[in-house]
């Protein structure tokens, strides 16, 4: 099989040639059970179908009786003999599979609190404020641009945090 993709494993369609060969498979098995069953459907007439006065031999050995000549019928040796019937082909037939659930794990709740935090331009927290006290927040953020003189860029963001109860 080539492998596609830089030597990553088969590509796509490498993998889509491989299961339409699978397929057609699978339904070559399915006629070639079609064509059994419709020879033995033709077996089980030409058994009907047969003289009234002849028994048929094989299917009372197969019951477990012995074979009684009738009187009526040909007792012949040279007469040729019946053909048994073929035994059938057993296909395996694959059961769905049944999709297990999959396990999940519980998930905690975690409360969780909104509070504005005033970072540097590397990320460094310079001072957290509560949620309702975000002028407080905007005064530090002003308080800091001034004091570093735009050297420095500094900005505010709601965050949430865990309650740590």
């Amino acid at each position: 099989m080539a492998k596609g993709r830089g030597g990553r494993g088969p590509s796509r369609m490498d993998l889509r040639r491989q299961n339409e060969v699978v397929e057609t498979r699978e339904g070559e098995e399915v006629e070639e059970t079609e064509e059994v069953e419709d020879e033995e459907a033709e077996e089980d007439e030409e058994a009907e179908g047969e003289a009234d006065g002849e028994i048929d031999d094989e299917a009372l050995e197969a019951d477990g009786e012995e074979a009684e000549p009738d009187e009526d019928a040909e007792t012949d040796e040279d007469a040729p003999k019946k053909k048994k019937a073929k035994a059938k082909k057993k296909v395996a037939v694959k059961k769905p599979t049944t999709a297990k659930p999959k396990r999940t794990k519980a998930v905690k709740i975690v409360r969780q609190r909104a509070v504005w935090k005033v970072f540097d331009n590397g990320g460094k927290i310079m001072g957290t404020f509560e949620f309702a006290s975000k002028a407080d927040a905007e005064a530090l953020l002003a308080a800091k641009i001034v004091e570093k003189e735009g050297k420095t860029t500094f900005y505010i963001q709601l965050v949430k945090e865990a309650i740590e109860e």
